[in-house]
């Protein structure tokens, strides 16, 4: 038997060290170490046994699609997939108060609903809550079973009474604590050891495990990163205070595609699924302002239509401010130097404001066309035709590089109303994508985005001053 010492664990990383000290050496992150006995965190305590040969087999052969199992959410089932793979485990994070429980709890009773048995295990809230949420949401009748437990071998045997579960829902892994490990609840140590074992028990029993996580101040899932390469999906749930719709976003799924995106609007009933969600993000546009651009953008396999909004002022500081919404810092640099440097424009001296409409964040670089065409609209006054979308990659070297899905851009466009599209020039677009209704106006480098713009700006002097004589 190894002897037993402490070990101090970072609650953060995971990270293993030897003795105490303020930061971690893997992380960063300070005053996140904590003592733990060796044996939770991981070390050998007895001989291994003899290994068994195994049989080996080539890459050739016959692949089937696995299982599904839908949950009725076509939003959820979308970013899953197609629905809940038997046997697998699936990790929900979100902010504390977003609707992670509610939608899972919609989740449930829809499937439960159908006749399948489904589990719900809340360790942070008790039944009652739970039962009052429900009722909240009409949802009080559905066959759900329900238990307040944070123990994970008297979840796991309960569980086995009975049929086997079509899907188990743990809410959330921070609060569930197991036998084979020595240290607190929440520790990096128990999160990991709990994870384990509901994952070998979903392996081995076919039934559908969600793990709800708690997310830190910077976003990440608490605890271990471990515990995501562990899990078969895991999927984020995001959204704005400020704000009715929900994301539901994959990172990670083994059984489809990352990227994906499910869109729920916040009611008093609940979630609600959204169909067209580029009509929500562009409903209530003020389409004759100046500074405001529609990016055709795509989500995984989703377009989506979303409006970039720019404010370029004079300013009386020696330092000009930079403030962005939505949209990385690091671009809007880059777009603004490429603007002064093949551009001509002189930003220097202008404080710089950019905003993704509706709280939505713009990640792909098939947004950098519409975050200039923005910003030369909000410098020099032009108001953008309120039919047209942008979407290209903007280069150092001031070209606009083309991008991918171009014809789902365009298609989804044409379905908005949308006439014409700025798109890359080199961009390669089928004949399909032609016939969706949308006039293509290739742009070739930012030099000509700025002189297009402009010869708008002048054509709109005259007609603003005859209509205002102050003009």
């Amino acid at each position: 038997m190894a002897k037993s010492r402490a070990v101090y664990v970072c609650q953060n990383c995971g990270a293993v060290a030897s003795r105490w000290q303020g930061r971690c050496e893997s992380c960063g992150e300070w005053n996140s170490l904590v003592e733990e006995s060796n044996a939770g965190a991981g070390a050998v305590t007895r001989r291994a046994a003899r290994g068994r040969a195994f049989d080996l087999e080539g890459l050739a052969g016959e692949g089937k699609p696995a299982p599904r199992i839908a949950t009725g959410l076509d939003e959820f089932d979308r970013v899953t997939g197609g629905g809940f793979v038997p046997g697998s485990v699936l990790l929900l994070g979100g902010e504390p108060g977003i609707g992670k429980s509610t939608l899972l709890i919609q989740a449930c009773a829809t499937l439960a609903r159908r006749g399948a048995r489904v589990v719900y295990i809340s360790g942070e809230e008790a039944v009652a809550q739970v039962r009052l949420r429900a009722a909240r949401l009409n949802l009080a009748d559905a066959p759900v079973e329900l238990a307040a437990a944070t123990q994970v071998e008297d979840i796991l045997a309960t569980c086995a009474t009975g049929a086997r579960p079509a899907l188990i829902v743990i809410d959330s892994i921070q609060t569930m604590h197991t036998d084979m490990a020595e240290s607190a609840p929440g520790t990096v140590t128990q999160v990991r050891a709990s994870a384990q074992a509901l994952l070998r028990h979903a392996k081995t029993t076919g039934s559908t495990i969600v793990l709800v996580g708690h997310v830190t101040k910077d976003g990440q899932v608490a605890g271990p990163r471990v515990v995501e390469h562990m899990v078969d999906a895991v999927l984020s749930f995001e959204g704005d205070g400020a704000h009715h719709f929900r994301m539901l976003r994959a990172s990670k799924n083994r059984f489809g595609a990352t990227g994906e995106i499910g869109v729920f609007e916040m009611t008093g009933l609940g979630l609600a699924e959204v169909a067209n969600p580029s009509a929500l993000f562009l409903a209530g546009r003020d389409a004759g302002a100046p500074g405001a651009a529609v990016v055709a953008g795509m989500e995984g396999q989703r377009p989506l239509l979303i409006e970039i909004q720019a404010l370029v002022a004079p300013t009386s500081l020696g330092t000009p401010r930079r403030a962005v919404v939505g949209f990385d810092q690091n671009r809007l640099s880059m777009i603004l130097a490429v603007l002064e440097a093949h551009g001509g424009l002189k930003l220097g001296m202008h404080d710089v404001y950019l905003n993704v409409a509706g709280g939505f964040r713009a990640d792909e670089p098939a947004a950098d066309l519409a975050a200039a065409a923005a910003l030369v609209s909000s410098l020099t006054g032009a108001v953008l035709p309120p039919d047209m979308c942008f979407f290209g990659e903007i280069g150092l070297s001031g070209a606009v590089r083309p991008v991918i899905h171009p014809g789902m851009r365009l298609r989804e466009a044409g379905k908005l109303g949308f006439r014409h599209a700025v798109v890359p020039q080199s961009q390669q677009i089928s004949d399909d994508a032609r016939s969706a209704g949308v006039t293509i106006r290739p742009c070739g480098d930012v030099g000509g985005l700025v002189a297009s713009i402009a010869r708008m700006s002048a054509r709109e002097k005259p007609s603003r001053a005859a209509k205002d004589p102050a003009l």
